[in-house]
């Protein structure tokens, strides 16, 4: 369970949750909600993430995302060791509080996957046929801006 001692009011519930226009945020058993960061200018999907109570706090008060790594068990700043910032110029919650929207301008190459592409989505998953284990992805033609052994020095996951 991730610490997540940010001063957020108790979650709410029925019409104060979904009407209300007091944030509360309802985070997981893990202490997490769930962050999709869009493109400002043109609403394209580049990463989903997660935040702690910290991260959620954090990226309030700065306007920079900021993310809790369950691989890593520990908060990050988007962009701390690869320059590739997010800055955030609108958040969103849905409507049971659960998960949140950040529309953000990416900074550095433009490049918001660890991979070294702008999307995180950069295959795509075939409909129409049955899955099995001979399953194949597509890809999308986003090719990577940056090499992420370069930049990261090793392996990295989220």
């Amino acid at each position: 369970m991730t610490s997540s001692p940010a001063p957020f009011a108790a979650p709410a519930s029925g019409a104060a949750l979904e009407e209300g226009t007091q944030l509360t945020p309802r985070f997981d058993a893990n202490g997490l909600i769930t962050c999709v960061a869009v493109d400002a200018h043109t609403g394209e999907v580049l990463m989903l993430a997660h935040m702690n109570g910290d991260a959620l706090a954090l990226t309030m008060a700065t306007g920079e995302a900021h993310y809790f790594s369950r691989s890593r068990g520990k908060l990050w700043k988007k962009g701390e060791s690869s320059g590739h910032t997010q800055k955030v110029l609108e958040m969103r919650v849905d409507c049971d509080q659960d998960a949140v929207v950040i529309k953000v301008e990416m900074g550095g190459t433009g490049a918001a996957c660890h991979t070294g592409r702008r999307s995180c989505f950069y295959r795509t998953v075939p409909l129409g046929a049955a899955p099995g284990p001979d399953t194949k992805l597509g890809f999308t033609g986003d090719t990577p801006r940056f090499d992420p052994a370069a930049v990261y020095g090793k392996p990295h996951d989220h």
